[in-house]
């Protein structure tokens, strides 16, 4: 039969609504991403390959295939790795069904219309921005060039600033002690940037709810129900005046970086320092809800990458609901309860790659770590494919177990370094099974997960002046039972002799397309940092910008 070739033009234009009606297939794009959205009328057209290079370019490249979701007879999946604001032409192919099309990612430079200049100082009253700009023509809001503003109600007031309008940035403001939240975005506002800004002890003292507490997910940055394509990024969220009980008084209650609640999606959070005290941790860094629902936060089209994130009891990152078309990658997560929650991912598929997963802690005084991802389900929420593609996590003091011991559906797991004293997986059953193989896994056992490729030696690291753990060249072993040994001319036997090797996880990981096409040597290293490329970077300052804010130089 003759292929049928079809041209689609799918550019989504800013601020679209994910509701509206979409020519098949269509596409979501971000910065970096595009989300790939395939109706099909049958399920038997098996695997959807994807090819994608930038319009003009004679090369095409390879992306990891389209995930087909039965429930909804329609292929999803994402392309990484793009440069912003460039048209890119895709093709798809599903045996005799192909597809042709061009889409275009976002553009990071936007048009500024307005300029709304605050006082210099200190301002004591709540900021309310009423004023929206459009797509063409964004409202600044920000200080006065060459000077400081800073919003100080000193608790008298719930808020520092309320944001009632689209099309707004807000750049460069320090914003202190808030009753409840730093910045409250309201229901069904979308396109709101927040930058360089520095947010700081704002809400409730909170506590563990089962005392009787009030005060749990008082915000830095709060978005009420239906907000859509929020870009936050570059900021100082630290220190807030509430602090979340440990796991000794129950779950933990208390002060989060970024809350989302039930967003329509699209939104991208990176570079953001995210920091306390142990005293003053957080519940959740970036959480939400509905946890357990075909939506939740960030639920679709949303990108989380390049953030430090430390001192929180629970999890580091929250991505729970629909999770479909989610990128988690490039974090570093310290000083946690669990590193990233994904209970439940109801839809698909989402993507948790290349972070790193440090220190992980149950209590103040118990040492012990918890999950490096938490899994789970809740009735019909359950069975989106999830990818854990390339992550590291440290020893020692980390994670606990790799998976939470709920059921884990539908997972696929490359190339990772799990170190851990702990179970890979739990013992409960999934439906559908998940995919464990190619990782390094030091833990005890596999739970309900089995490794044909994997490896189970434990890793060795060079630390580089950052925060980059290079695979070391060899690792020490132990070469068990007898081994005869020259010593000084003579042969003498030892007894499990302690042994240099190469060290096994390098070169060691299988090809995952679009995800580490550009490794070095005879194959891709296992783990976050590739050998021989550029170090990762995390936090405000990884996209190479040194200049000072507002906040830092007046």
């Amino acid at each position: 039969m003759k292929k049928i070739f079809v041209l689609v033009m799918t550019i989504i234009s800013v601020g679209q609504s994910f509701a509206a009606t979409h020519k098949n297939p269509y596409t979501v794009s971000t910065f970096e991403c595009i989300g790939i959205y395939y109706k099909v009328d049958s399920a038997d057209l098996g695997e959807c390959k994807v090819n994608y290079r930038p319009s003009g370019s004679r090369e095409w490249k390879t992306a990891l295939p389209l995930w087909f979701d039965e429930r909804d007879n329609e292929y999803r999946g994402s392309i990484v790795g793009l440069t912003p604001d460039t048209i890119y032409e895709v093709k798809l192919a599903c045996r005799e069904h192909d597809v042709q099309f061009k889409t275009r990612t976002r553009n990071e430079e936007l048009k500024i219309g307005k300029t709304t200049y605050l006082d210099t100082g200190v301002i004591s009253r709540t900021i309310h921005i009423t004023e929206s700009g459009n797509a063409d023509s964004w409202h600044l809001v920000t200080p006065k060039p060459g000077y400081k503003t800073t919003i100080d109600p000193e608790n008298t007031l719930d808020y520092n600033i309320v944001v009632e309008a689209s099309f707004v940035i807000i750049r460069g403001l320090e914003l202190k002690n808030a009753a409840i939240h730093g910045i409250l975005i309201e229901k069904n506002v979308h396109d709101v940037v927040i930058e360089d800004c520095h947010i700081t002890f704002w809400g409730r003292i909170g506590g563990p709810r089962t005392f009787g507490n009030v005060g749990g997910s008082d915000s830095a940055i709060y978005a009420k129900k239906g907000t859509s394509r929020l870009v936050i990024q570059r900021n100082s969220i630290n220190n807030p005046r509430g602090a979340s009980n440990d796991w000794d008084t129950g779950h933990p209650n208390g002060p989060q970086a970024i809350t989302l609640n039930n967003s329509k999606g699209g939104n991208i959070i990176r570079y953001n320092d995210i920091f306390s005290t142990e005293d003053h941790g957080f519940n959740d860094a970036f959480g939400g809800s509905s946890n357990f629902s075909n939506e939740g936060s960030p639920n679709r089209d949303s990108d989380i990458y390049g953030n430090i994130i430390s001192n929180v009891w629970d999890d580091a990152i929250e991505s729970e609901g629909a999770n479909m078309n989610v990128r988690i990658w490039g974090n570093y997560l310290h000083h946690t309860y669990q590193h990233i929650a994904v209970a439940a991912t109801s839809k698909g598929p989402l993507y948790i790659f290349r972070n790193i997963f440090g220190i992980s802690r149950r209590t103040h005084r118990n040492p012990l770590g918890g999950s490096m991802i938490k899994v789970g389900e809740k009735g019909e929420y359950k069975g989106g494919r999830i990818y854990v593609f390339h992550n590291t996590a440290l020893q020692p003091k980390g994670a606990f177990r790799v998976f939470s011991s709920h059921a884990c559906h539908n997972t696929i797991t490359r190339n990772n370094i799990f170190d851990c004293h702990g179970p890979l997986t739990g013992l409960r059953q999934a439906d559908p099974p998940s995919d464990f193989d190619y990782d390094v896994f030091t833990g005890l056992n596999m739970g309900q997960g089995y490794e044909k490729h994997g490896i189970r030696k434990k890793p060795s690291f060079v630390r580089s002046q950052g925060l980059e753990f290079y695979l070391a060249p060899t690792i020490t072993t132990v070469k068990w039972g007898k081994t005869p040994t020259q010593r000084g001319g003579k042969t003498v036997v030892i007894t499990d002799k302690l042994i240099t090797i190469p060290n096994p996880a390098i070169d060691a990981g299988v090809l995952i397309p679009g995800f580490n096409d550009d490794y070095k040597g005879k194959a891709p290293d296992m783990g976050a940092f590739e050998r021989g490329n550029s170090p990762l970077k995390f936090g405000r300052h990884a996209q190479g910008q040194t200049f000072l804010t507002p906040w830092e130089e007046f």
